[in-house]
């Protein structure tokens, strides 16, 4: 059963940081790449960031190019997103992702498996 649980949330003030890590089980991990998606309040899921099978390729969405990035630790089965420079704008739920492929997608339908969330909260 391929399970993948999310840690590190919060609330933070804008222009802090926080470091969102999902632990992965249940698959092979260095077989495929991972992905960050968000959900805002009545908002659909989006794309935030992606990274291959061996971390050699990322992929981000524009809106956090600068501030964001996502890198990973096959030896722990581990995937993280370092978040700079937060705004009230990144307010969200979360999502770790583990893709059908080994190559960055940034697509939610190429995804097989999702995490269950961690709220992060950005206030102004």
């Amino acid at each position: 059963q391929v399970q993948l649980v999310e840690s590190g949330g919060g609330l933070v003030q804008a222009g802090g940081s926080l470091r969102l890590s999902c632990a992965a089980s249940g698959r092979t991990f260095t077989n495929y790449a991972m992905g960050w998606f968000r959900q805002a309040p009545g908002k659909e899921r989006e794309f935030v960031a992606a990274i291959n099978w061996n971390g050699g390729s990322t992929s981000y969405a524009d809106s956090v190019k600068g501030r964001f990035t996502i890198f990973r630790d096959n030896a722990k089965n581990t995937v993280f997103l370092q978040m700079n420079s937060l705004k009230p704008e990144d307010t969200a739920v979360y999502y770790c992702a583990s893709a059908r492929t080994r190559v960055v997608v940034t697509l939610p339908y190429v995804y097989a498996y999702w995490g269950q969330g961690t709220q992060v909260t950005v206030s102004s």
